[in-house]
Order: structure tokens, then C-alpha cells, then sequence
């Protein structure tokens, strides 16, 4: 519910700020003194087109701030967009704080919880938040595309729309693939060849895993290959010495003799145990290592013919590196790849059968669900129809006509229903507007065409108390709601905008004092002029003396008789209110 609005510079409107609350709020005032305008202030918080003439002449910008606390069933709906458009203030949404500035030069700003967002997100947020009903652009309920909700909601259908959602999803995905597999059938052969090549092509070089590294090594080494046979052979000359020269003392017979020594310098002294052990330890390792440089030796030879291999096996390895990867790993993964979708492609056709049966089944799951539906919705369409009527006649439009339109299109492609294929989406097979004829003699037509100003209203608040526990907006405002009607007509309407206050906040622009008399709260608009400027103020009528003066005024009744006629109909509303209960249909 709107809690709080404070407007400024907005309008005629200097400053003003309002606390509302829960149940019926009317709002009244001379015309002119600015009504219509604080309607129009909750028009652009929710997201209304913004332009400069909306600024009060003189100043810099115009300021609208509005707090609205949510209940469970607001918070469900609103959550998501916060959720999505990082606007959640602390750890929940129990309340949310909107704001829109407009300046003099007709840019506008708009924030939710303090943070800048688009006019867009406003809308978003605010068809859950508040519903206007009157001369505005706000009618969710003239919206065809609302209809088959409210409808749903009404017949309490959302589980099975839930279910056939479901099953929608699921043809559509079937049908997805189907086209996939449909495409220029040419292209998906070339796709084949072109695969089956390239997996040919990278088995029939049966590549290992790290062999490119081996064989670089090996070329390296061949092609180094008479320096390293030069090298070793003197190393190996070096530690094990020649046999033609054998007064040439090799490293092996110096560390030989050294390690005689050692044993000598240990009998003498003890202490040199660790480096006589050391000593033959190194004795030892350099007769192994000048062994593993002969075996070394006998390896490294220089072959052309294997040199050319291994030249021809890294182009090889090249060459595919640079279709398929960076590296052996990547081809052989590529190669996988290719395996499976050349698979998919070589059975596409048994595929293709295999998912027709299946968007065959799943059209006749979604045909049975929509007709159960279907006969769900004209049962409590008709139900619908007959109940606004009644509620229609309760506000003098006795021979209006309102009738809840379902209907379905053929389409070849559609569900399966009693032999007949439909159109569906995820509502299901039908299309539902409501439409109505306000005078006798004029033909059903569409909610939007049907009347304009308060007889548009009193149409609203037949929908809305008939629908009211469907429709999920917690605040609905009234405007001009009394257009046409006279005070008898105007008590029938108060009781039902009060009985409608037991679901939502309900707020109404009034000029009947018979209406304005069912208000929980009550808000007198006047209009200040000092000096040269006009502006607007809001005056809670908080006690019985102050609500009775201003229904005399609305009366245009003069003296002691109109506050006694004044004061009748204050308490015979309120009588009405104490006996009973709000009471929805």
C-alpha cells in the first residue's frame, strides 16, 4: 500500500507531503484545487511520461517521492525486479521508496530504493504497486492482454496453466531441434564430408600424446650428432684415460690413488673417516659415469634416412597443429568432437522419427490439458459475465451487457483437440478478452472502446470487486468515479469501494458526499492563493465536526439544515460500516 507521498514543485502543488492509510481513503476539494493533480503524481512515480510542463513555473526541477510498505502476496511479485535490478534495500522488501525528478528542461530521473533506474522499471515494479482508474493511461484492466490472467486467477486455474507451461517448453524444445535438423539438408552433408575427412585425416596419423616433444630431442641430437661423439670420446678419455699412453694418469686412477691416501690418513687419524668414504664414493662415480658415456656413445650416430622421418613426422604434426589445435592433446580432442556431431549428422533421420513422435505425443498432452482448460475458463467466464452485470445494475448501468470472449485459432501446426488442431502458448488454446456494451442497442465491443471518463470507472469498479481477489495490485485509486451519478446511486458506490478496501488500499477523487462519507480516512484538497502564486494544500479530516462541515460543503447545503443532512449521512454510513462486514463477491 502507498504509505507516504511527499510531492514538490509539481504542478500547482508547492510542497506536500501525505501519509495514507489502509481501507478506503477519499479524497475531496473544490474543483480546481488540485485533485486530479496528486493522481497525476502517482501516474508519473509509477513510470508515467515525464515532460517539463509538469514543473511548477519557476523552479529548477519537480520532486515526487512515494513509500510503499508490501504485504507477502506484493512482495512475491515485485521481489524478482529487485532482485534483478540490484534495488533490494538490506536484507528483505517489506518496504520500497521510489522517487522521480523531472526538470525544467524535461529530463527526468527515476530511483527505487535510491538507486538511479529506467522509467521501464518503474512500470515493472508499479503495476503490482498501484492500479489508477479514471482519465488515466493506467488501466491494467482495458489492457486485452491482462485478460486471460485475471480470468485464470478467478477460476483459480494457475496450477493447471503451470502444468500446460510445462509441456509447452518441452514441444518447443522438440520443435527446436527439428528445425535444426531440417536445415539446408546440402549444407549438412557438406558439414559430413568435411568432418569424415578430418577424422580420417588425424587417425590415419596416429598421434601419441607428447611424441612431437620426443621427436624434437631426437632431430636435435641428430643433427648435433658428430659434436657429440667428439665430446664424449673426450670426456671418456678424460675420466678413464687411453691405453696407448698409459704414463697419462686418467681422473678415474687420480681419484683411485687419492682414495688409497684417505685410507693412510685414516689409520693416522679418525677424524678423517667421513672424507675417505667421500673419496671413494667420488672414485666410484666417476668409473659410472665415464661407463654411461660409452653406452652414450654407442648411441649417437647420424642416419639421413631416420633424420627425413623425423622431419616428415613434425611437418605431419605441424600441418595439424594448425587446423585443428595447439598441441597433440587438442587435435586428438578435436578429433573426438568431430566423431560426434559427423554421428548426430549420419542419424539424423532416425533422429527426425524418433523426435516427430514425440512432438506428436507431447501436441496431444498439450491439447487434452488446454481443452480441460478451455471448459474451465467458459464455465467461470459465464459466472463472471453475470456477476458484473449485477454489479453493473447496482451503479445505474441496468441494460449494460458484459460477456467474457474465449476463442481459439485453427493452425495446421497446432495441438491435437476432438480432431481439430489450435493455436496454443503457454496459456493454453484460447484467447480471452472481456468485452461489454454500455447502452442497449450497441454491439459487445472491446473494454478500451467501450466508454471514457466516470462511466469507464464505475465499469472498473465492477470488475474490480468481482475480480477482486484475483487481482493482485495492493492500491487501487479511483478518479472522477461519481461522473453521472447522484446521490442515491453515490451511497451504492461508497459501500462497494468500501467493501473492495477489505483486499486492497483503495483511494478515490470524489465530489459526493454520499461516496466520500464510507472513507476509513478522509483528505480535504484546497487551493491557496497568496500573492501571485497558487498552490495546493491536503488537510486531514481527523474528527467527525471537521468530515460533517465538509459534506455539508460538498452538498452546497447552507446553514444548520445542511450540517444536519450533512452529519445523517456521515452516520449512516458508518452505521453501515459497524453491522457489516466488508464483503467480497
Amino acid at each position: 500500500m502507498l504509505e507516504e507521498l511527499r510531492i514538490q514543485n509539481f504542478a500547482i502543488i508547492d510542497r506536500l507531503e501525505l501519509s495514507f492509510a489502509p481501507g478506503f481513503n477519499v479524497i475531496t476539494g473544490e474543483t480546481g484545487a488540485g485533485k486530479s493533480i496528486i493522481i497525476d503524481a502517482v501516474e508519473l512515480l509509477l513510470g508515467g511520461k515525464a515532460d517539463a510542463t509538469v514543473v511548477r513555473a519557476g523552479a529548477e526541477k519537480a520532486v515526487i517521492e512515494g513509500v510503499f510498505a508490501l504485504n507477502a502476496q506484493t512482495q512475491a511479485l515485485v521481489l524478482p525486479t529487485l532482485q534483478r535490478e540490484d534495488l533490494l534495500e538490506g536484507d528483505g522488501a517489506a518496504f520500497v521508496t521510489i522517487s522521480r525528478e523531472v526538470r525544467a528542461n524535461g529530463r527526468s530521473t527515476a530511483r527505487v530504493n535510491g538507486v538511479t533506474t529506467s522509467q521501464e522499471v518503474l512500470r515493472e515494479i508499479g503495476v503490482f504497486l498501484v492500479d489508477v482508474h479514471g482519465q488515466s493511461e493506467h488501466l491494467s484492466l482495458l489492457n486485452p492482454r491482462t485478460h486471460i490472467d485475471l480470468l485464470d486467477r478467478y477460476a483459480d486455474l494457475m496450477e493447471l496453466r503451470e502444468a500446460m507451461a510445462s509441456v509447452v517448453e518441452k514441444v518447443q524444445a522438440v520443435r527446436r531441434e527439428i528445425k535444426h535438423l531440417l536445415e539446408d539438408e546440402a549444407a549438412l552433408q557438406r558439414r559430413a564430408e568435411q568432418l569424415r575427412h578430418e577424422v580420417e585425416e588425424i587417425e590415419a596419423a596416429e598421434l601419441i600424446p607428447g611424441e612431437e616433444e620426443d621427436l624434437r630431442a631426437e632431430r636435435q641430437r641428430m643433427a648435433n650428432s658428430e659434436q657429440l661423439a667428439t665430446l664424449t670420446a673426450e670426456a671418456v678419455l678424460l675420466l678413464s684415460g687411453d691405453d696407448h699412453t698409459p704414463d697419462q694418469l686418467s681422473a678415474a686412477d687420480q681419484l683411485g690413488q687419492v682414495s688409497v691416501i684417505m685410507g693412510r690418513l685414516v689409520n693416522l687419524d679418525p677424524a678423517l673417516k667421513a672424507e675417505s668414504e667421500l673419496a671413494d664414493t667420488l672414485s666410484v662415480q666417476v668409473e659410472e659415469l665415464a661407463l654411461a658415456l660409452r653406452h652414450y656413445a654407442d648411441t649417437v650416430e647420424y642416419t639421413p634416412e631416420r633424420l627425413n622421418e623425423v622431419e616428415e613426422r613434425l611437418e605431419l604434426i605441424s600441418r595439424l597443429r594448425r587446423r585443428y589445435g595447439p598441441n597433440i592433446e587438442a587435435i586428438l580432442e578435436y578429433a573426438e568432437r568431430a566423431r560426434a556431431e559427423l554421428n548426430g549428422i549420419e542419424n539424423s533421420e532416425e533422429r527426425l522419427e524418433e523426435l516427430r513422435a514425440e512432438e506428436d505425443k507431447l501436441l496431444r498432452h498439450i491439447g487434452e490439458l488446454g481443452e480441460k482448460i478451455s471448459r474451465v475458463r467458459q464455465m467461470f467466464g459465464q459466472k463472471l459475465g453475470e456477476r458484473i452485470v449485477s454489479e453493473l445494475a447496482d451503479l445505474r448501468m441496468e441494460r449494460a451487457r458484459f460477456e467474457v470472449a474465449i476463442t481459439q485459432t485453427p493452425d495446421p501446426q497446432g495441438c491435437f483437440v476432438n480432431g481439430q488442431r489450435y493455436a496454443f502458448d503457454v496459456t493454453g488454446i484460447d484467447q480471452v478478452e472481456m468485452l461489454m456494451s454500455a447502452n442497449p442497442g450497441e454491439p459487445l465491443r472491446p473494454l478500451v472502446r467501450v466508454a471514457s471518463g466516470g462511466e469507464t470507472a464505475r465499469i472498473m469498479l465492477a470488475l474490480k470487486r468481482v475480480l477482486a481477489l484475483a487481482d493482485q495490485t495492493s492500491t487501487l485509486i479511483f478518479d472522477e468515479i461519481d461522473q453521472g451519478i447522484g446521490g442515491r446511486i453515490g451511497s451504492v458506490v461508497g459501500e462497494k469501494l468500501w467493501s473492495l478496501a477489505a483486499n486492497h488500499q483503495v483511494m478515490v477523487v470524489t465530489h459526493l458526499a454520499q461516496l466520500a462519507s464510507y472513507g476509513d480516512r478522509h483528505y480535504h484538497v484546497k487551493k491557496l492563493v497568496r500573492g501571485e502564486r497558487t498552490s495546493t494544500q491536503v488537510h486531514p479530516l481527523d474528527d467527525e465536526a471537521e468530515r460533517v462541515n465538509e459534506l455539508a460543503e460538498m452538498l452546497g447545503a447552507q446553514g444548520e439544515s445542511g450540517i444536519i443532512s450533512a452529519r445523517d449521512i456521515l452516520h449512516q454510513a458508518l452505521a453501515f460500516k459497524q453491522h457489516k462486514q466488508p464483503k467480497l463477491i
